[in-house]
């Protein structure tokens, strides 16, 4: 009878026999609630603590393959100068090879000019001792 006093006076006696304002049963909803609410907010840390993991994670494998794009880039355009020099010393080859081919024509010629001079200086001179 003096619980149900008090109760109306909004006063209620806890297991260990305190007095409370709030009853029993929704001081322990609120501690549930309390300790539900602890553990979500130590979820909330760890799922932010993984979200800040993932980002680093994310952030470095950028940076890595931003560097190997880059170095993929430089060795295209490597290859492409590379490529392009090699035609450039073909087309200078082929240039030379062109200079050369004339060279040997012009020192054939100038040959054959100068096998014609000594078999005529040769049959002068065979003329000349033939006189003698």
């Amino acid at each position: 009878m003096a619980d149900e006093t008090l109760a109306k006076a909004g006063l209620y006696f806890d297991e260990l026999n305190k007095i409370r304002v709030l009853e029993p049963e929704v001081a322990q909803q609120t501690a549930e609630l309390k300790d539900e609410c602890k553990e979500f907010v130590d979820k909330i840390v760890e799922f932010h603590q993984r979200a800040d993991n993932f980002i680093q994670l994310a952030d470095s494998l950028s940076a890595a393959v931003e560097t190997e794009k880059m170095r993929a880039i430089g060795s295209r355009n490597l290859i492409k100068s590379m490529s392009k020099q090699r035609e450039s010393q073909q087309l200078q080859l082929l240039a030379l090879i062109g200079e050369k081919k004339l060279e040997l024509e012009r020192l054939r010629v100038q040959y054959e000019s100068l096998q014609r001079t000594e078999s005529e200086q040769l049959e002068f001179i065979e003329q000349f001792i033939l006189q003698k």
